[in-house]
């Protein structure tokens, strides 16, 4: 009588052991727009950042970039969540001071030049619930072209602080410093 008490004790706990293991091995698909992280300093060795932006990275994937960031439209500055922009330390961006924090970067599209825009409001999806009354900062940001046509939207930092936007052969510049 025992043996198959036993046996039936055995085959559950091996069930329910082996169902744990299924449901704990399930990992989301790669996002088609997978989050990235620019900083400055570059060098990965250095621990000490001044400035670090997260952000996703949408495709163009044959569609132009007026459709993806139409131009006059708040736009989130990558995809998903939008952008957030850590300042570590008190800087000047664009010319403007900023108190260090964290902070929600959009941007307005324009033709010859980008509104850039810091908010407060640092958890949002997109720009949908984008409120301008939370617009810690806001300035124009010049536009200029590269022969070199990137597929993913970027951000990068220069050797000398400037932030860099770029997307399809467009090339948006953003000064920072101390």
């Amino acid at each position: 009588m025992k043996t198959p008490k036993l046996i039936f004790t055995i085959t559950f706990t091996f069930a329910v052991l082996f169902s744990m293991t299924i449901n704990a091995q399930k990992f989301a698909k790669l996002d088609r727009s997978p989050m990235d992280a620019a900083t400055y300093p570059t060098s990965y060795k250095t621990s000490d950042k001044l400035v670090k932006v997260i952000y996703s990275r949408p495709q163009l994937k044959g569609r132009s970039l007026n459709t993806l960031a139409p131009s006059g439209k708040v736009w989130r500055t990558g995809a998903n969540e939008a952008a957030n922009i850590i300042f570590y330390k008190d800087m000047n961006f664009g010319g403007k001071p900023v108190k260090a924090g964290t902070y929600a970067l959009f941007t307005i599209p324009g033709d010859n030049q980008w509104t850039i825009i810091l908010n407060s409001d640092i958890n949002t999806w997109g720009a949908y619930s984008y409120n301008k009354a939370k617009d810690v900062l806001r300035f124009k940001a010049s536009t200029g072209k590269d022969e070199t046509s990137l597929e993913a939207f970027s951000i990068a930092f220069g050797e000398d602080k400037t932030m860099y936007l770029g997307w399809d052969t467009l090339r948006v510049s953003i000064p920072i410093t101390e």
